[in-house]
């Protein structure tokens, strides 16, 4: 059962392909609890992004449940508090959950700023001074502001990155969904996207992050999930599972990474 910090819950996730002969998620279950960092880790092909895509329903599950705010998204009606019979809006969900992923996603004919207010204001209605002045006070956060008149284009790909995690954050999400944000960085370039991301953990955002960074898997996440072939093999805390693995696959994943 969900405890009152559980901000999504979820039992034997299944995502299976071609009639169920590929199984990209084999029954995962675990919880992730308001403030957490959770971040995942395992080999290429192990489902770490299929079960991060699935947790805002980018991709639809073939089996199990996600309970997030209370609410099954897995179905596609819930009954509200009043006990009335509601249709899942998809969209209004995805504003809860912000989504960082690996190559940005930037419109590149919009400066950084119209990036920026283009959801806040199209989304949830807010003015466009308003939008205008959040915008701006993050993109001050992440060392950009003075990049706001610039295109995408003209920008580092840490930069875009970095832009990429403030846009989301401008939705106000109660949860940060990282698909493996370092990957296409050169590496130089990492550690200021890490930077950002190390500075939302310490403010209390609850994040899930599907990374190859061990040191920052180590160094951030309060929770570690190891995955291979769909299946959740180990979890528990950065010292749990680098300094005790349990898990035999484990074991040989960190003596071929570390």
């Amino acid at each position: 059962m969900a405890t009152r910090d559980s901000l999504i819950q979820v039992t034997d996730l299944k995502k299976h392909y071609n009639m169920g002969v590929i199984k990209a998620l084999d029954g995962v279950t675990t919880n992730i609890y308001k403030g957490d960092v959770v971040v995942v880790i395992g080999p290429s092909g192990s489902g770490k992004s299929t079960f991060l895509r699935s947790l805002n329903l980018l991709e639809e599950p073939t089996g199990g449940s996600i309970i997030f705010d209370g609410v099954d998204i897995t179905k596609k009606k819930y009954r509200d508090a009043s006990g009335k019979t509601v249709k899942l809006n998809v969209d209004q969900l995805r504003q809860k959950m912000g989504m960082v992923f690996q190559h940005f996603n930037l419109f590149p004919h919009m400066t950084i700023l119209d990036n920026m207010i283009l959801a806040p204001m199209k989304v949830k209605g807010i003015s466009r001074a308003a939008a205008e002045e959040k915008a701006l006070n993050l993109l001050d956060r992440v060392g950009l502001k003075d990049r706001a008149g610039a295109y995408p284009i003209q920008l580092s790909g840490g930069q875009k990155q970095r832009v990429a995690i403030v846009r989301a954050l401008a939705m106000e999400p109660e949860v940060m969904l990282f698909d493996e944000p370092t990957s296409a960085l050169d590496p130089e370039m990492v550690g200021e996207v890490l930077d950002v991301m190390k500075e939302l953990a310490k403010e209390g955002m609850t994040m899930v992050c599907v990374t190859h960074e061990m040191g920052f898997a180590r160094e951030v996440g309060n929770r570690v999930l190891f995955m291979d072939q769909g299946k959740l093999l180990e979890e528990g805390s950065p010292e749990d599972i680098f300094e005790r693995p349990k898990n035999p696959r484990l074991q040989d994943f960190l003596a071929k990474v570390l």
